[in-house]
Formats: C-alpha cells, structure tokens, sequence
C-alpha cells in the first residue's frame, strides 16, 4: 500500500483508499509486462523516468504501442492482444477512480483476450496439412492444445502450471 509508482492518485493526494485503488497498481502492472520496464526508474532519458506517464499516450495506438512493447518478445505476441491489455492497463490507470473498471471486469476482459487468442492458436494448428495415416500420432496422444482449458483465470488456477510454486491449498 503506498508503493510508490504503484499507488493511486487519489491515495497519494489524500491518504484515502477506495475500491477502485488496487485496480490503479494492477494497471501499473499490466503497463510493466507490455513494456518490461520499471514503473520508475531514474537511469532512463528525461521524461521518461517514470513509466506510467511516459508510455499513457503510446496505450491507444497500435503503432506507438509497437514501440514500447517488451523488446525481448521480438515481436512475437498477438497484436490484437496487446492492444486490448494496452487499452485495460489504460482504462486502469485512470486518474479518476469512478473511471477504472472493477477487478470482476477486468477478470472478464482478460479470460475473454485469452479465449479469442486460443482459439485462434486452434484454428492455426487445425489449419495446418495433415500428416499421413501411417505419421500419424498414437490416438490415445493428445497435444494440450486440443484440450480445452478449464479454470485459467486468475481467480480459478490451473493447478497444473508452476509445480516449483505450488499454490496453497484453498480454504
């Protein structure tokens, strides 16, 4: 709470909390995974120390977004994608709280991004030529991308992801 950077304006003009301020250092994060930045940082160009406003108008334009995208993905990331999380992690950051959505909307955005962009991973490998019958895998092998996915939302782990850190058992 506080983390600089990371509070809502509101909380840093007025020491007063509200709903809606965690969703402000959630944008906050979404901004340093689309860019793989630091919120703050003193080593970077003038007017560029801090991330936030820095990269606010580049948010809303898929070519300024290209830009400020994490060079290390070399390019390889859904565009539609990234401007949808680009366009959350602005309505996020919001210098109004009234303005940002509500985490229940924003869980819904992101499962609604995941599932346009999986399904889109499914038709690009069910589009692909089909070996022979005689290359064919075994039927009882199946890639996971053939089967659905169940609970990838925040809220709802997939229990089979990051066996080093495992997740607490739920109560």
């Amino acid at each position: 709470m506080g983390t600089q950077g990371y509070a809502a304006p509101e909380y840093v003009a007025t020491g007063h909390l509200y709903v809606k301020s965690d969703v402000y250092g959630f944008g906050v994060v979404l901004v340093e995974m689309l860019t793989g930045l630091r919120v703050l940082d003193e080593n970077r160009p003038g007017g560029k120390e801090n991330l936030v406003e820095w990269v606010k108008p580049h948010l809303f334009d898929r070519r300024k977004l290209k830009n400020i995208m994490d060079s290390r993905l070399e390019g390889k990331y859904p565009s539609r994608s990234a401007i949808q999380i680009a366009q959350l992690a602005l309505s996020c950051i919001e210098s109004e709280p009234k303005n940002r959505p509500s985490m229940r909307e924003i869980v819904e955005i992101l499962e609604r991004i995941d599932s346009v962009h999986e399904k889109h991973k499914e038709v690009k490998v069910n589009s692909r030529p089909q070996p022979s019958s005689r290359a064919q895998k075994p039927s009882q092998y199946r890639s996971p991308i053939h089967h659905p996915r169940h609970n990838h939302s925040p809220i709802h782990p997939r229990h089979d992801i990051n066996q080093a850190y495992p997740l607490p058992p739920r109560t």
